[in-house]
């Protein structure tokens, strides 16, 4: 498993928001924010802080990337043809970690960064640890043999907090994933709004 769930709460209290849709998130319980004195009420965020808040949030859906990661996926997107913000959530989303966290193969972004890494993932019958791995359409991702039955692997599949998107081909029996095409910012099921039109203001102005 993952040493990261602190920090996972962590990021929830910072954003504010149950940003990955887990049941023990602590804003489920808490509507003040963290420290002694959460009661106070929060001033209205400039446009900086509103634009920088959409970058942190979309950071830390994904593993709390570190600015350099994430700076150079953004980099890669703007270079793309077509819109900036719809091509860093393809981006995002074809990372392997990100692909093993949506078929449900682990529990959390955390984890399936922590299982790629300890080489429980093929990709085309290849072993690959490296969890920003890119994924490319068509790749067969999956769990190698002495792997799919792990408990947590057995308990993720269970599950009932989240769906696997349509845009992947997942059959739990087999452990095996699919990539079918680049997802669009409408087909990713955030349990919260993302905003990577915001990220583009963000990083145009700074």
């Amino acid at each position: 498993m993952t040493k990261r769930t602190p920090a996972k709460h962590k990021i929830d209290r910072r954003m504010g928001e149950n940003i990955w849709g887990r049941p023990k998130s602590p804003v489920n319980r808490r509507d003040t924010g963290p420290g002694q004195h959460g009661q106070r009420r929060k001033g209205k965020l400039s446009d900086f802080g509103i634009q920088l808040r959409a970058k942190q949030k979309l950071k830390g859906y994904y593993g709390d990337l570190t600015e350099k990661q994430f700076r150079r996926i953004f980099a890669e997107a703007e270079r793309q043809k077509g819109d900036t913000g719809e091509n860093l959530i393809g981006l995002l989303e074809r990372r392997l970690d990100a692909i093993v966290y949506r078929a449900k193969f682990v529990a959390t972004i955390f984890a399936a960064r922590q299982f790629v890494n300890h080489g429980h993932i093929t990709v085309n019958d290849q072993r690959v640890n490296i969890p920003s791995y890119r994924v490319r359409e068509n790749d067969r991702i999956e769990i190698r043999s002495r792997s799919k039955q792990l408990t947590l692997v057995l308990e993720a599949v269970q599950l009932p907090e989240r769906d696997v998107p349509d845009y992947l081909n997942v059959d739990h029996s087999k452990m095996t994933a699919t990539l079918l095409r680049t997802p669009m910012l409408s087909d990713v099921p955030y349990p919260v709004q993302m905003e990577p039109n915001l990220v583009v203001e963000f990083y145009a102005k700074n």
